[in-house]
């Protein structure tokens, strides 16, 4: 892809965004504007952004990232030419241009804009424009539009340098974006697919949208899959998801071998990265022989609140020929939701057979699959 240098436009006002400060230096999520914006570009080792004179106290920390800072013009184009200027003193294969006020251009953009400019002088996002287009007299219809081959232009803007650098020297006043002024050239510019969310926050309700989004990508919620197995054995009793039922044989384990509250222990631990059961409790030590499994449970519990996270639903399927676990699903639901301090409508059991094959189906066991979400809060 060649040397590329990034040039971030800066220099705006951004009156229609409210707040008192330029859209670029308000805060989303705790940060401004601008960081999100330079954080996409990182991985390019040549920063420049333009600013306005009276935005440079905003800057003082950008030196130490390596980032230049310059100072921008009245207008988009000179503020522009000015940082290609600043460039051209060494100047990169190709360059992006970009708007400080499209924090979430994604990496898979960056990369399509940098690939096409492999085989092309320009290239730029863009959306297709879906739907109807009218125009207006007085707050009234006055016709349609035709919106075949029209898009919605994004940033940023690649180009190969020295075609840019000469078409911004010889730009008049006025040009809205980089292509435009790149066009005025004889530059063709290749269009590749852009994103709905690399938009540019300019009302005071695409600072609302842009919180909500970050806050989306901020939200952690973990799903953990536990798998056990237990054979039978003698006994007069099996004791599954915290209820006893009678039954001809017994489940043999270290344990009570509860093989229900196993899995779904194993299953938070797993949404946990928090390894399993048997590393928690191992089977060597003695104080856990005969243990009741609701302690393995409450533990797991305990460790996802910890960590600052809610287990908001589990699943526990069973997987046997006997004992029948329907009659006691509802027991077994309550059990559960009581060790996990969780409603009963956020705890699913539920049982299924082999078929009569494998070892479930020969009755030589029980094996149970379990699933856990659990959500940061």
């Amino acid at each position: 892809m060649g040397d590329t240098a990034i040039l971030i436009v800066a220099a705006g006002r951004g009156r229609r965004a409210g707040g008192g400060l330029p859209k670029q230096w308000r805060k989303i999520a705790g940060r401004r504007v601008i960081d999100w914006t330079l954080d996409a570009f990182a991985q390019f080792p040549r920063i420049v952004v333009v600013l306005n004179q009276d935005d440079m106290l905003f800057a003082q920390d950008f030196d130490k990232k390596g980032i230049s800072v310059i100072t921008g013009g009245e207008t988009r184009v000179v503020s522009v030419r000015n940082g290609l200027e600043f460039l051209a003193k060494d100047p990169p294969d190709h360059v992006l241009i970009h708007d400080a006020a499209r924090p979430f251009i994604s990496q898979s953009v960056i990369s399509a804009v940098s690939e096409a400019l492999d085989t092309n002088c320009g290239a730029a996002p863009a959306l297709p424009i879906v739907d109807a287009l009218w125009r207006g007299t007085n707050s009234f219809v006055a016709g349609t539009q035709d919106r075949t081959e029209l898009y919605r232009a994004q940033t940023p803007q690649g180009f190969q340098f020295n075609a840019i650098l000469a078409a911004h020297r010889a730009a008049k006043a006025g040009a809205l974006d980089d292509v435009e002024v790149a066009r005025a050239a004889g530059i063709d510019v290749a269009i590749v697919k852009g994103e709905e969310q690399n938009f540019k926050i300019t009302t005071p309700q695409d600072f609302e949208k842009a919180a909500s989004m970050l806050q989306e990508d901020k939200m952690d919620i973990r799903t953990g899959n536990g798998f056990d197995v237990h054979r039978f054995g003698p006994g007069d009793h099996v004791v599954l998801c915290g209820v006893k039922i009678p039954y001809s044989r017994g489940l043999q384990g270290h344990s009570d071998a509860d093989v229900g509250m196993h899995t779904v222990t194993d299953a938070i631990y797993g949404a946990l990265a928090m390894g399993d059961i048997g590393q928690h409790f191992p089977p060597s030590d003695q104080q856990w022989k005969g243990a009741d499994s609701a302690v393995f449970l409450r533990h797991a519990c305990a460790l996802a609140r910890e960590h600052g996270f809610k287990i908001t639903h589990t699943d526990c399927t069973l997987i046997c020929e006997y004992p029948k676990i329907g009659p006691h699903a509802q027991s077994m639901r309550a059990r559960m939701a009581e060790i996990m301090e969780m409603e009963v409508s956020r705890v699913s059991v539920k049982a299924t057979t082999s078929e009569k094959l494998g070892f479930t189906g020969r009755s030589e066991g029980i094996a149970c699959m379990a699933t856990a979400t659990l959500v940061k809060i």
